[in-house]
This record gives C-alpha cells, structure tokens and sequence, in this order.
C-alpha cells in the first residue's frame, strides 16, 4: 500500500529536516524515477509546504512528464466523488494500469492542512503499492484547486502513473480551476438535481467533457438524466451538444449500450475528427461498481478526441502558459511585498496617504517603474 493511504502525509521518516536541504539531493529525483513511492510521497511533501528547494526539484521532472492521462472528478458535495474515484482507481488497476490520486479537501482553519474527511472512502485499493493516494489542502482557493497542485501532478506524472485522478473539493459553481489542470473533467450531478442543473449551468456544468449521474438506483435520475440532455442540446459553447446516455436511443439501464458513451466524432472531409466533442452522460451506481466501465469508455473516447483532434496539445500549451503566469503572478507579488517591508511596509504608506503626502495610484507606479525599466530590458527568446 502507498503510504499515502494512511493519512495523506508522507511518514514521519520521509519529511524533508527543516531547512529543505534534502531537496538538493540528487538521490530524491533518481529515487522517484526508479519507482520508490516513498521518495514520491516526500517529493509530494516538499512541493506543497513550498520547502526550500522544491522549484529545482520539480524543474528537475518536467524532463519526464507527459505520458500521463490526467482525469478531474468534480460535484457538488454528496455526490459520491470519493467512492466514485475509489471504484475507477480499482478498475484501471483491473485493466494493469497504475494510478496516481490526488484528492483536494477543505483547509483546516486552524493548521492550513487538509481535512481528510473523505479518505475513508477509499478503501477499495488498499494493499495495492500501484495505487496512491494523496490528500492535499485546497488551502482556501476559489476553484478548488492549490498551486501546489499542478507541481503534485508533474511529480505523479514524472514517477510514471498511467492515469492520474484528481477529486475536488466540491464547492459549487466556482470549481472550474480543474480544467487548468485536467485533460478530461467529469463532472457528477445527483439524482434529482431538479432546478439546481439550470442553476449550475452558466458555471460548474460547462466544464464538463463527461456528465456523470451517480447513485442512480435513487428516485429522481431519470429526470436528472433528460435535464442534462436538454441543456447539451441547447447549450451554445462548442463542447455542448447532442448526447444519449442510459436513456438515449438504443441504450440500456445496466450501461452495456454502445453508444451511451460515445461522444460526437464528426468526420470531416479529409477524415480528420472534428473540432467539437459533445459530453456523453453515463449513469453509475459507484458503492456497487455499475456504470463503472461504461464510464472508463467514456474517458477513453475523449482522450482519443483529444488527440486525433489536436486538441490534447493545444490544452498542454494552455496549461504551461498558465502554469507560467501563475509563477510570475506569485513572484512578483512575494518579491514586492519583500521589498516594501523593507521600506516600511505597506502599513507605512497608507499613513502617508491618510495624512496626504501621496496617493495610491503615485506609490504603486513609483514600486513598478524600476521593474518595468528591467523588462523593457529583458531580451526573451
């Protein structure tokens, strides 16, 4: 078992000293590429406390990333997210595939860490050393997701997990920092969801490549069902579209219909697949493992989309622009916050303003001119 299992902390034997110094070791990286889950785990520990260290680290595994199928699972609380993941993780195991997870929690108000609420809802990959695990705090961001998380991923990525699988926290209409980070994002909706689908669409609902209907032996699925299909085949984004699920033409309620999953694959003239992909919706009952497969299906149809369309590389080109104005917003934002408390900090010059000796707009275009003097210097190839 990984030892993540246990608690989603590396073991006490693992944390990096203080200081970070054992993040310089080269042993760390060559370990985590042998396939050590405990280096893993103890590389994971130092990208998300931000040690020392962690940036030549995971600068260090961008080399050996890029093979792995990263799938979001995102929802409202209470829609089986945990017990869903547990039942895919142990399905792709079945298939002789590894499988990394990541799983975001709500903060502790109190240390920062995660709130491992949901962990004992994975149960199922226990004693598998190709299974890991790994809870990580959302640390109070809006969609759900911490910066740490992207590094999590390289790491996982970089170890050689065949699927990654990264559960969110479920906060509602404002988890659509996943899409940054995911290749393909399932989004769950439960049974009777009833107005809530429309309420959800302008947000969380838009983000799906995959609608999954969970706990759908309960009252009220049919509808959620024929609700979800009517959005797609109103919706106006490129990604929405005609879909059938179980209740589609032809399907069937045990998910052995062929075309409960298939997403639209318009052919064009020249035979390429076209540029829409319109999200299936399959149902799952995830306690007993039905819909499991026809979900899996469903994943890999997209991921065929995705790269046959092109698709897959446009949204790694995203990811890594992203990923490089998040580093610069975070930089600069810590290196000026450094340099004006060493001139008094900005307590001290809202005093100034208060008493009238300067403005806002004066203080903030005297800090950023010497850095735009710099820039316009910099020669970027």
């Amino acid at each position: 078992m990984s030892d993540e299992h246990a608690g989603g902390n590396a073991a006490p034997e693992d944390r990096l000293p203080d200081g970070g110094e054992a993040a310089h070791e080269p042993s760390l990286v060559d370990r985590l590429l042998a396939g050590d889950h405990r280096a893993l785990a103890r590389t994971i520990s130092t990208i998300e406390n931000r040690q020392p260290g962690y940036r030549e680290l995971v600068s260090d595994l961008y080399d050996h990333t890029g093979t792995a199928d990263v799938i979001g699972v995102t929802g409202s609380p209470g829609a089986g997210k945990s017990t869903l993941v547990d039942k895919l993780a142990e399905t792709y195991r079945e298939r002789g595939e590894t499988v990394g997870i990541i799983a975001i929690d709500p903060s502790s108000p109190f240390t920062g860490g995660a709130v491992l609420g949901d962990r004992i809802r994975m149960a199922s990959t226990i004693g598998d050393m190709d299974v890991f695990v790994r809870s990580m705090s959302a640390r109070g961001t809006l969609g759900g997701l911490s910066t740490a998380t992207t590094d999590a991923v390289t790491a996982m990525d970089a170890f050689g997990k065949d699927k990654i699988i990264i559960e969110t926290v479920g906060a509602g209409q404002n988890e659509i920092d996943i899409v940054r980070t995911a290749d393909t994002v399932a989004v769950l909706v439960p049974p009777g969801s009833g107005d809530s689908v429309q309420t959800l669409k302008a947000g969380i609902l838009e983000i799906a490549d995959v609608f999954v209907v969970n706990k759908a032996d309960r009252d009220g699925a049919d509808r959620t069902v024929q609700e979800l299909m009517e959005m797609i085949e109103l919706g106006d984004g490129p990604r929405f579209g005609a879909s059938a699920g179980h209740h589609g033409p032809g399907a069937t309620h045990d998910g052995d219909a062929e075309n409960e999953t298939q997403g639209d694959h318009e052919e064009t003239d020249g035979g390429d697949v076209g540029a829409s992909w319109q999200p299936p919706i399959v149902e799952t009952i995830a306690t007993d493992g039905d819909g499991i497969d026809a979900l899996l299906d469903a994943f890999a149809d997209h991921r065929q989309y995705l790269t046959e369309s092109g698709e897959l590389a446009a949204r790694s080109h995203r990811r890594h622009a992203e990923e490089i104005r998040t580093l610069l917003r975070e930089d600069v934002h810590e290196m000026l916050e450094t340099e004006l408390e060493r001139h008094g900090g900005v307590d001290g010059l809202a005093e100034a303003v208060q008493r009238g000796e300067t403005d806002p707009y004066t203080i903030a275009s005297d800090v950023l001119d010497p850095v735009e003097g710099c820039l316009e210097e910099l020669d970027v190839e």
